[in-house]
């Protein structure tokens, strides 16, 4: 008979602590999530004066209320309004961004060098430098309280973080895609839209999920240009919410910011897997 010994593996139990670590950070970053959560189904003596996590009792007349609305605005006429500027913002950014990156990435003209570094220079400006220039501009042309000022911006390719990653994904496209498609007779307009463009999909759908995330989070912006009551965003509803009795109604808010979070937690999900590629091959090529 032959005898077979069993080798164990030795724990290494330096793999062991950086799970423990990433799980301990992954807790960390999730607690204020459940706490949202927690909170959205608190009664309202709890919700301030309480520091436990999980409620005494379930309080799901916050969502009732929350449905309601606020300022006799229904949630539906919110979501509509937010998911308005958010697609305009998206279709804006993704169109603009991907011409003018075509046109760094591919296309050769005078001053193409300084131009590029100027654009990048950009990214450093901060958002507050150019708001009032801007609002005297959309004051003057009467576009102040409409939708215009928040969706006009982004079809001119005013977002020059999305249009330095098209072009780092574009860079790294072999050409000789482009050159077969100019001998059968394409023009540069053409061999984008049928070229490059497919090809550019992972880095237009990042540019649409960052574009999505950050405008449906915008309050900022979004308060100095909107007035009417009946063009407020979710986010914007969320400020109104405690201001819309005599005492705040933080219960409501939470379950309205949970209402809110949803839409992006479904967008990133629907999309994540593009993101992870896109941002992972943008900076391949620098």
């Amino acid at each position: 008979m032959t005898s077979t010994t069993v080798t164990h593996r030795p724990v290494r139990w330096g793999r062991v602590a950086v799970h423990l670590g990433c799980l301990a950070a992954l807790l960390v970053m999730l607690y204020p999530l459940a706490w949202l959560l927690a909170t959205s189904l608190k009664p309202a003596d709890e919700v301030i004066a309480s520091l436990n996590l999980l409620p005494s009792r379930l309080e799901w007349s916050n969502y009732s209320t929350a449905l309601d609305g606020v300022n006799d605005v229904s949630i539906w006429r919110l979501l509509g309004n937010s998911l308005l500027i958010a697609g305009g913002a998206v279709l804006g950014n993704v169109i603009s961004c991907s011409l003018a990156a075509y046109a760094f990435a591919r296309l050769r003209f005078r001053f193409r060098g300084p131009l590029f570094a100027f654009m990048i220079a950009t990214i450093m400006l901060p958002h507050h430098a150019v708001l009032i220039p801007q609002y005297i501009i959309f004051n003057q042309l009467g576009l102040v309280n409409t939708y215009w000022p928040l969706i006009l911006p982004k079809f001119l390719a005013t977002e020059a973080f999305f249009v330095f990653l098209i072009v780092q994904f574009m860079r790294g496209l072999p050409r000789e895609l482009e050159e077969a498609a100019r001998i059968d007779g394409c023009g540069p307009f053409r061999s984008f839209f049928q070229v490059v463009l497919p090809l550019t999909r992972p880095a237009l759908i990042t540019t649409a999920i960052f574009t999505f995330i950050w405008t449906w989070n915008d309050f900022f912006t979004q308060l100095i240009y909107l007035f009417d009551p009946d063009k407020f965003t979710l986010t914007l509803a969320l400020r109104s919410f405690v201001d819309a009795s005599s005492t705040s109604a933080f219960g409501p808010m939470f379950a309205l910011s949970v209402i809110a979070l949803l839409p992006i937690v479904l967008f990133f999900l629907a999309f994540q897997r593009f993101l992870v590629e896109g941002m992972a091959s943008s900076g391949v090529k620098g």
